[in-house]
């Protein structure tokens, strides 16, 4: 079974990437997007999204990590294919998943699924640029307003040459309101021969038990499943139990020290509050500390509070 850690918007960069990855389980992790509009961007683009190039495309334990694209244009987003493989990159990913209005609205993410052979062209370009050692991946939802293309989006990605092929079983009208449609996965895997992994609404080893059953699919992505479960890919792989809550703090003061000592310790107070939303599915003590620290805007008034969890 292959695990991977799904690219999150706003959530999962390079420290978080750093953490979950040393907690272990994943055999790769995506970016958050880089935004190809019409040029072929610096370097300091990919570095800044995706710090591991300067380590040969890996985390500090190891695992690797692939950019991902996001665009509506085929010949920029083939250019910035390659600069990302030449930098280090494990492969490419395409995005034509994201359900953010500001994305959609400028013609990109999701928004795609209504147009195959937009999607056709984007990946035909890109797998025609990047050398074929290097997989071209793509990420997708069940469709835009409804899944009437689906199986066609599948089949265009498919025939435009892409490696593999991730989707998340809902719609962008959907959203990230449960069920997730696992079993149109197994559908569309009746109709396409591409490697599928299967992505959507799983927060527990029973969660990727029935995705994997229902989606006929043995790989999966874990998103938001992973910030209200630390370990939940050693958990769905049966190699551990679920994380008590001393750990879970723990977990919570060393990102303090990700974020306070990286550069991006300005975001600390509201990326923390946001992984205690995640969190306090799974535990009720994350309730209990978000409501100390709702109020707190500094940082190390947050910390002080961590570590008096202990």
């Amino acid at each position: 079974m292959q695990v991977i850690l799904a690219p999150m918007e706003g959530v999962v960069d390079h420290l978080m990437r750093d953490m979950l990855s040393k907690v272990g389980g994943f055999d790769l992790c995506v970016t958050e997007f880089v935004r190809v509009v019409n040029c072929l961007l610096p370097k300091k683009v990919f570095h800044r999204i995706c710090p591991e190039l300067h380590n040969d495309g890996y985390t500090p334990n190891g695992t690797p990590v692939r950019v991902q694209l996001l665009g509506q244009n085929p010949e920029p987003l083939a250019e910035n294919a390659v600069r990302a493989v030449e930098l280090g990159s494990h492969g490419v990913d395409l995005n034509f998943g994201c359900p953010a209005k500001t994305v959609n609205k400028s013609k990109g993410g999701a928004v795609l699924l209504r147009e195959p052979q937009t999607l056709y062209d984007i990946v035909s370009a890109v797998r025609h640029a990047v050398p074929s050692e290097h997989k071209v991946t793509a990420k997708m939802r069940l469709g835009f307003d409804d899944k009437s293309l689906a199986f066609e989006n599948a089949a265009a990605i498919e025939a435009a040459g892409a490696d593999l092929l991730v989707i998340h079983a809902r719609t962008k009208v959907e959203g990230y309101k449960p069920p997730a449609y696992w079993s149109w996965i197994a559908d569309i895997k009746q109709k396409v021969n591409i490697p599928i992994i299967a992505n959507g609404e799983i927060w527990s080893y029973e969660d990727a038990i029935n995705c994997q059953a229902q989606s006929n699919c043995q790989d999966i992505m874990l998103g938001r499943g992973i910030l209200a479960m630390p370990n939940l890919a050693r958990v769905v792989r049966g190699q551990q139990e679920v994380m008590n809550w001393s750990q879970v703090n723990q977990l919570l003061i060393d990102y303090s020290g990700y974020e306070l000592f990286g550069d991006k310790g300005k975001y600390f107070p509201n990326r923390l509050k946001q992984w205690l939303g995640y969190l306090s599915r799974q535990y009720p003590q994350a309730e209990d500390l978000f409501m100390q620290v709702r109020r707190l805007r500094d940082s190390n008034e947050i910390v002080q509070v961590l570590q008096q969890q202990r």
